[in-house]
């Protein structure tokens, strides 16, 4: 049941972050249009906004995994950070020549430790740390 308990706290704080990337994505696209042309260079405010709420989202999932843990807040956390990390470096593998490679790896680099962020918040608040 443990086992159980601990992948529903993953699959719960990866859902969220990824719920919440895919809404401040689009919602970025429908109020900036110009921004999310590819073929050009991503601009500096695209580039700002788009790590900047990376990492809200993925603090987002970080807070919902350490929630939903029981046993260890913490391990599980880090389980969605490798995750995470996993699923970024092969979204840049993917998309490699398409966007600057500084930026690819700001975003797997960002992910990672915002989901950090997020448990750690969490733990702060149950007065662990």
């Amino acid at each position: 049941m443990v086992i159980l308990h601990a992948f529903l706290a993953l699959a719960a704080g990866f859902a969220v972050m990824a719920a919440l990337a895919i809404a401040l994505t689009s919602l970025l696209e429908r109020m900036v249009p110009s921004w999310a042309d590819e073929s050009a260079r991503p601009q500096p405010a695209y580039v700002f906004v788009n790590l900047g709420s990376s990492f809200l989202a993925a603090a987002a999932g970080g807070y919902v995994t350490a929630w939903g843990s029981v046993a260890n807040p913490l391990i599980h956390v880090l389980a969605l950070g490798i995750v995470v990390l996993a699923m970024a470096a092969l979204s840049v593998l993917q998309s490699r020549g398409k966007q600057p490679i500084w930026y690819q790896l700001a975003l797997v680099a960002i992910s990672p430790i915002g989901v950090l962020a997020g448990g750690l918040v969490r733990l702060r608040v149950l007065g662990i740390l």
